[in-house]
């Protein structure tokens, strides 16, 4: 049975969406109702996508590469049975992972590169770790950091099953993390840091439609808060030069826009907002929302809509750090 119908969106989740989108409401509410588009990413440290295309295609299924650039991105347009993507020999060997479009999207941003320092703050499930560690050829390091032990042992076992070699696999919360990190080994700084913050994923709709029922305004505030201290102290372990993505899965502004704006507004010379360069259609970054004006360069943010390229919603956001923090700004 498809939960979307008997699930709702709350007339305040529904009001705020309106004003976001304006006349294209009605078009990102009908996308909403279908499923998403069975997508998977090739992992190349076990097989080429010429390779995996061509043993898929053996099975019967159809498969399409839809970014020119990045041919690890591949939909299967077959209408599969429930569970089959899931229960493939190839997915059970590692060949590809299981990762919706829009997922993919701050790793293809970051480019981690061989050799580089890279730092998956908030790690779990592993889609964006074994994306990196792919990107990286399994060279220099990683380290996946994660907070629920219950996450970490679905985070390990992706990375197992992906030939991963180059991670470490922490556990503590995130915000703490970095403080160790910096009181106990200030000389270590990352070259590439991914914030892919817990959020109230509005963008899940269409995968998950119990975040209908478990919407709320309370919950939107209390991760905002959350939200901007791991982006705070996570920039503060970042090397000059490097670079920061801040990501989530919802449409929510004070989860997006808000924080973005506050760490530009913290940070001041020290840091410097990004083209994200991403193969899809998006919509800038919002300025102001309820009252409230951000820092203009929020426009800089990208905005990915469902009903724009057929995925989930998610907001993608890229920094670079120019100089070290001046820790009198901080209000510790």
């Amino acid at each position: 049975m498809d939960r979307r119908k008997n699930s709702e969106m709350k007339p305040l989740f529904k009001e705020r969406m309106q004003k976001i989108l304006g006349n294209d409401f009605e078009n990102y509410e009908e996308i909403t109702k279908k499923p998403i588009l069975r997508s998977i990413r090739c992992n190349t440290l076990k097989i080429s996508p010429e390779e995996l295309k061509e043993k898929l295609e053996n099975k019967g299924w159809k498969i399409k590469q839809p970014w020119k650039n990045y041919p690890e991105v591949m939909i299967v347009e077959n209408d599969l049975l429930p569970g089959e993507l899931g229960r493939a020999l190839e997915h059970l060997l590692g060949y590809y992972y299981i990762q919706e479009l829009a997922s993919m999207l701050p790793i293809i941003s970051l480019n981690p590169k061989e050799g580089e320092y890279f730092l998956d703050l908030c790690a779990s499930p592993g889609s964006k770790t074994t994306q990196a560690a792919a990107k990286m050829n399994n060279k220099g390091n990683i380290i996946a950091n994660e907070v629920s032990m219950g996450r970490i042992i679905i985070l390990c076992a992706n990375i197992e099953r992906c030939a991963v070699t180059n991670t470490i696999v922490t556990k503590k919360d995130g915000v703490a993390f970095c403080n160790k990190i910096r009181k106990y080994n200030p000389e270590l700084k990352f070259d590439k840091i991914l914030v892919d913050a817990p959020c109230s994923g509005e963008g899940t709709l269409r995968s998950t439609p119990k975040t209908y029922d478990a919407w709320s305004m309370n919950t939107i505030k209390s991760l905002s808060t959350l939200q901007k201290q791991l982006f705070r102290e996570a920039f503060r372990t970042l090397k000059v030069g490097g670079e920061i993505i801040y990501s989530t899965c919802t449409h929510a502004p004070e989860e997006n826009e808000e924080v973005v704006s506050e760490i530009l507004n913290l940070f001041e010379d020290s840091i410097e907002i990004l083209p994200t360069n991403l193969p899809i259609k998006t919509r800038e970054g919002i300025t102001s929302w309820e009252g409230k004006e951000y820092n203009p360069k929020v426009k800089m943010c990208s905005r990915v809509y469902p009903q724009d390229n057929d995925t989930e919603g998610f907001f993608v956001s890229k920094f670079r750090k120019l100089s070290e923090v001046k820790e009198w700004h901080l209000k510790d």
